[in-house]
């Protein structure tokens, strides 16, 4: 029994056969049930298995992903850490420098001042040593004209007199 629809009257033209036995309908049928049946489980296992491993690494991306963003907060925060510890240094840096400078001079102005302290008291004393060199010089200087003026001025009662008087102040002494 044969039921050929003929699209085409023509012949050698093309046409549907609508019988199931002689297209082999059945058997197609039936290897593709048994394909999908027995290609599920295989199938099944490996898309199983690739979706399992696209979680894994999923996961795995996103728990580097929250260590990387932690990591990077601890970078932020040690950055901000250490930015801080160098401004604090630089801070003390200009202290201790203004420090050393007021320092150095006031060291200085020390020093200048006992120079001038130094020079004052040698010129000091060197005025008051050159006044009794010159004192003495003086001194002598009348001694040496006394001495000269004398012989001619003192007469013996003078000289008595003197000698007296010497004497004198040799004893209340």
């Amino acid at each position: 029994m044969m039921f050929p629809v003929t699209l085409f009257a023509a012949e050698g033209g093309f046409g549907i056969n609508l019988n199931p036995l002689e297209t082999n309908l059945i058997n197609l049928v039936i290897v593709i049930g048994l394909l999908v049946y027995f290609l599920k489980g295989l199938l099944g296992g490996i898309l199983e298995r690739r979706r399992e491993s696209i979680l894994k690494e999923l996961n795995d991306a996103e728990s580097r992903l929250t260590k990387a963003t932690s990591d990077l907060s601890k970078a932020q925060a040690d950055l901000d850490s250490a930015k801080d510890k160098a401004e604090k240094i630089r801070a003390d840096g200009k202290v201790r420098a203004e420090a050393i400078r007021s320092d150095g001079e006031k060291r200085t102005i020390e020093a200048m001042a006992a120079l001038k302290q130094d020079a004052l008291a040698d010129l000091t004393a060197e005025g008051a040593r050159l006044t009794e060199q010159l004192r003495r010089e003086a001194a002598l200087a009348a001694i040496d004209k006394v001495l000269a003026d004398l012989p001619g001025r003192l007469d013996d009662a003078a000289q008595a007199r003197l000698i007296d008087a010497s004497i004198n102040n040799l004893e209340d002494a």
